[in-house]
């Protein structure tokens, strides 16, 4: 009697010295846990309608947070039946499991049996390695204790729920649901949620996307253990272990928009200074419309595949293309493509790569004239004139067809494209004037040279997009924007976006545009773009050589600006013109986009200020700015006592 309670005395001797010699380091073990626990999250990308476009996490952080209110009791039940039965009794250690897997351990002579608790089992995967040490189970269950006594039961299964391994690269309950059946907690029924408390056991061997019928038994198990202890009725168990649920095979990134999500990334930092986006677990709401995106993607590449039937010697490896769909009046970017194939090139060409608009160009400069009292029937020269560049060189521009007209109107000149009218007219406007009013519309850097009417200068296809909302938002410039907002991995809102907007131009000299672009479409170079039910504007660009083809369209609610070319600069062949390159796709697209939502905007509306006058026998638009010639008589009532006071001038 004497020898055993000197044992036991030696045995308590050790245990306050073991207990000293760790102390310290479970003291700091133990705040890792309780007070600094904060574990790498995943940020979510969401298009508009909340739909996932991507997953954006560091190395083992593809985690998405869930708090312990927002757990389902049927997870908790299922988790503590197969896990830790007597969880919300014990002090963070089963003193009974320990003792039989002691006698086994010692028999075996090392570490054959754990009888972990689910405490034990967060400070593992926490603080501790795993490896089987008698020292490191030593310090497991003394740290398990110290937790208990500082955690309530709830914050540890939130923890646990959200740390453990759930196999596939998913960290945490939630992760996990999303993932392998892509519903959230409350969504998942019996058997799916018996599939998931099964994993961390073995995460590898029970993925449901590898070894469905593994699986499928130890969830079977985790049902029979809950029937057992009376969790679940006769009937639950029945039909749950029948059931064999929908498991998705995904990506870890679920990328579902890789240009947009690495644009995403860049304005995150570039614009809100949030460094940490792959461990902070944000929720970015963007603008963009996820059917939306794919149906432009389909789009570029049906156009990209047209180009090759018709060429069958291009190079598939260079040729590439670009498009943005926006809303010019709130400046939301609803889909953005920067290639045709993400997986071969990750250059974004829709955002980074700066392409001469050629013939696209031309619509600023028509604004400018129109400005500068021009109208829509002024007679322009279209004739060869040589001009002095300025370096001892001489300019001499040509209309892409060949040859010239000697007058045309202002109108058809923009209609049919021509070249010399569109030098000449700027020429006349004075140079100087011209780049000084194309700052003023918000271009930067554009050369003050007479080439510059042609789209001889390098934009990108969403700084074109911006600029082209000047003609579709009453005279209004909007910046384009793809983030809508920024959630904290807390819920809460911390940042917002505005629309970036300014004044051009006034709303009744952007409707003259309209109206010409409209007849571009209608019966100039962009007829190709006609889309039946809804008025369409929009103007063609073909750059030198057909190095890049362009068609910037816009219908009363939406804008796309649409882009191909060689990645190279070298030319296409000479038929890839905007026209036939371009406008196509522009009108594949919004027979799509019609198709889906049907009920927008579809006609234009006159603001105030344009009026209708007759000239030549034909109805055409003209302003205060942009009056017609004299001889013309209005057919508005209402301002005849003014031009007859005042005339119409050139």
């Amino acid at each position: 009697m004497k020898i055993l309670f000197n044992i036991l005395i030696a045995c308590a001797v050790v245990l306050v010295g073991v207990f000293a010699y760790y102390y310290n380091e479970l003291r700091f073990e133990a705040r890792s846990i309780v007070q600094d626990y904060h574990p790498k999250l995943a940020t979510q990308i969401l298009d508009r309608n909340g739909k996932l476009i991507a997953n954006i996490f560091d190395e083992g952080g593809n985690r998405l947070y869930v708090k312990y209110d927002d757990i389902p009791g049927r997870v908790i039940e299922a988790l503590v039946a197969i896990e830790d039965t007597s969880f919300f009794e014990h002090g963070g250690v089963n003193l009974e499991a320990i003792v039989r897997a002691g006698i086994k351990d010692v028999i075996a002579g090392k570490l054959v049996e754990g009888a972990s608790t689910l405490t034990q089992q967060l400070v593992k995967n926490l603080v501790l390695t795993r490896e089987k040490k008698f020292s490191r189970k030593l310090k497991e269950i003394m740290l398990s204790i110290k937790i208990e006594s500082e955690l309530s039961k709830e914050e540890i299964i939130e923890r646990y729920l959200n740390e453990i391994y759930f196999g596939h690269g998913y960290y945490g309950i939630r992760t996990a649901a999303q993932g392998y059946f892509h519903k959230s907690l409350d969504e998942l029924s019996l058997k799916e949620i018996a599939m998931l408390v099964g994993l961390p056991k073995a995460p590898s061997d029970y993925d449901p996307t590898r070894h469905k019928d593994a699986s499928l038994g130890r969830a079977n198990r985790v049902l029979e253990r809950m029937y057992s202890l009376g969790w679940i009725n006769d009937d639950e168990y029945k039909i749950s272990t029948q059931q064999d649920p929908i498991v998705y095979n995904d990506t870890l990134t679920l990328n579902a928009a890789p240009y947009v999500v690495d644009e995403v990334l860049k304005e995150m930092v570039r614009r809100y200074g949030y460094e940490d986006i792959r461990t902070g677990g944000y929720i970015i709401r963007t603008s963009i419309d996820l059917e939306v995106q794919n149906m432009a993607r389909e789009s570029l590449r049906w156009g990209y595949n047209e180009i090759l039937k018709r060429n069958t010697r291009a190079n598939r490896e260079l040729l590439n293309g670009a498009m943005v769909v926006t809303r010019p009046q709130t400046g939301e970017v609803l889909a953005l493509v920067g290639g045709v194939d993400y997986e071969k090139s990750s250059y974004n060409r829709a955002t980074m790569s700066q392409r001469q608009p050629g013939s696209a160009f031309k619509p600023f400069i028509y604004q400018i004239a129109l400005d500068s009292g021009y109208s829509l029937v002024s007679q322009l020269d279209d004739v060869p004139v040589s001009y002095d560049s300025g370096d001892g060189k001489v300019y001499t521009p040509k209309n892409y067809s060949g040859g010239f007209s000697g007058k045309i109107s202002l109108e058809d000149a923009l209609v049919f494209s021509r070249n010399l009218p569109t030098v000449n007219m700027t020429n006349a406007l004075g140079i100087e004037n011209v780049a000084s009013d194309l700052e003023s519309f918000g271009f930067k850097n554009i050369p003050a040279v007479l080439s510059v009417s042609l789209g001889s200068f390098g934009i990108s296809v969403i700084d074109l997009a911006k600029m082209y909302s000047m003609f579709a938002n009453e005279g209004r410039i909007i910046v384009p924007n793809l983030i809508h907002s920024i959630e904290a991995s807390n819920g809460s809102v911390i940042a917002t976006s505005s629309p970036d907007i300014y004044e051009a131009d006034l709303p009744e000299q952007s409707f003259l545009m309209i109206s010409i672009l409209q007849d571009v479409v209608k019966r100039g170079t962009g007829k190709a773009a006609r889309v039946p039910g809804i008025e369409v504007a929009g103007k063609t660009g073909t750059s030198n050589n057909s190095v890049d083809a362009w068609f910037c369209g816009f219908t009363p609610d939406t804008e796309v600006i649409i882009w191909y070319g060689n990645d190279d600069n070298s030319p296409m062949r000479k038929v890839e013109t905007g026209g036939r390159t371009a406008a196509p796709v522009f009108a594949d697209f919004m027979k799509k986009y019609l198709a889906r939502y049907p009920d927008i905007r579809r006609e234009f509306i006159r603001p105030e200020g344009v009026y209708v006058g007759k000239y030549d026998g034909k109805e055409v638009f003209y302003t205060d700015l942009s009056r017609l010639p004299a001889q013309q008589k209005s057919v508005s009532d209402e301002i005849e006592q003014e031009n007859n006071e005042n005339g119409l001038i050139f």
